[in-house]
C-alpha cells in the first residue's frame, strides 16, 4: 500500500515541477540565444524565423503528445487570451532582443524584467484573482526590491 501512496507522489511532484523546469531550461537556452542573434539580422525577421521554428516544435508536440481535439475545435475553443498571449509573446521577444542590441547585459536584462513583472503581478494577483501574500513572500518582495536596485544601477 505504501508503494502505491509513494508513487502517486512522485508523480505529483513529477508533473507538478516538470513545468517549471521546462520553462527554467526553455529561459536559459532563449537568453543564450537572444543575446546571440546577429545584429545585422533584421529583428523583425529574426523572430519570424524563430516563431516558425517554434510552430515546428509545437506541431510535432500537438500531433505526438495531444488528446483527440483537433485543431480546429481548439481554435472554436480559444478566447480573447490566447491571441493577447501571442501578442504579449512577440513583444516580448522583440524587446529583449533590442535590449541586448542596444547594450543590456544578458545578466541583467532577464532579472531586472522578471522582477518588475513580478511586482506589477503582485497587486493584480491580490485584487483579480485573490492571491494570498505570506509575511515571507512579503519579505521575499521586499528583497526582489532590493536586488532590482542593485541589479540596475551601475
Amino acid at each position: 500500500m505504501f508503494g502505491i501512496a509513494e508513487a502517486k507522489m512522485t508523480k505529483m511532484k513529477t508533473s507538478f515541477y516538470f513545468p517549471l523546469a521546462l520553462a527554467v531550461g526553455g529561459m536559459l537556452f532563449y537568453h543564450l540565444s537572444q543575446k546571440s542573434i546577429p545584429k545585422e539580422i533584421n529583428p523583425f525577421y529574426a523572430m519570424i524565423i524563430a516563431y516558425a521554428a517554434g510552430i515546428v516544435v509545437l506541431t510535432i508536440c500537438a500531433l505526438a503528445l495531444s488528446d483527440n481535439k483537433s485543431f480546429i475545435s481548439s481554435v472554436k475553443e480559444s478566447n480573447w487570451a490566447v491571441i493577447v498571449v501571442g501578442v504579449a509573446a512577440a513583444c516580448i521577444e522583440l524587446g529583449f532582443l533590442l535590449a541586448y542590441r542596444s547594450g543590456w547585459r544578458i545578466s541583467v536584462a532577464a532579472v531586472a524584467t522578471n522582477v518588475a513583472v513580478t511586482l506589477m503581478l503582485v497587486p493584480i494577483g491580490i485584487v483579480i484573482f485573490k492571491d494570498h501574500l505570506s509575511l515571507r513572500n512579503i519579505l521575499g518582495l521586499m528583497f526582489c526590491v532590493l536586488g532590482l536596485i542593485l541589479v540596475v544601477r551601475e
